[in-house]
């Protein structure tokens, strides 16, 4: 593979940049009206969940309910009005960069080194927690309950019990797979 110098990728974003500026200008509006059109979507909702009734204005006499409700009622609608026109602007995108001519964006495809991000994850595992302790809540009757009414004690017992069962239900297979693995690698030898 042929490395490509910085000045000559310097030189390649200029070209496009100078070939294609009013695209960039159009995605550049088109973020800000979505970051705007997503801040509104969420001072709407909140407003919205306090009006109809579907959570209380005093965090005091919030329950698990009405997290779980808020949370639902927030993505529905940032998927609704904020992640339908995010796929629409997508589309448009392709649609544009695939009419451009193919010499064009061979030109763009320069045969440096792939870069590639590594990282980040772990939410799923959260998610996941936060849901096995709404389970606990629930079980426990405490699912209508003020949260202000729960004691310290109960609530990291709770995170921790959710853990627990996480790690249980993640950990037996883990295991089971590891001994196989191990048991399997050591017949090889």
């Amino acid at each position: 593979m042929v490395e490509t110098s910085s000045e000559d990728r310097h030189e390649i974003w200029r070209r496009f940049l100078s070939k294609h500026w009013k695209v960039l200008v159009l995605v550049y509006v088109g973020v800000i009206l979505l970051v705007v059109d997503a801040i509104l979507v969420f001072v709407w909702v909140v407003g919205n969940s306090q009006t109809a009734g579907l959570v209380p204005t005093s965090l005091a006499q919030w329950t698990m309910g009405n997290v779980v409700t808020f949370v639902i009622q927030l993505i529905l609608w940032g998927a609704l009005l904020v992640g339908v026109p995010i796929v629409l602007a997508a589309l448009a995108g392709w649609q544009w960069w695939s009419k451009l001519p193919i010499e064009e964006k061979i030109g763009y495809h320069y045969m440096g080194k792939r870069w590639r991000a590594t990282g980040g994850g772990g939410g799923g595992i959260s998610l996941l927690i936060f849901i096995v302790f709404c389970i606990k809540v629930y079980t426990d009757g405490k699912w209508n309950v003020a949260i202000s009414t729960w004691t310290f004690n109960y609530l990291a017992y709770s995170w921790l019990t959710a853990l627990i069962w996480v790690l249980i239900i993640f950990g037996i297979p883990a295991s089971l797979a590891l001994i196989w693995w191990l048991n399997h690698e050591m017949k090889k030898s």
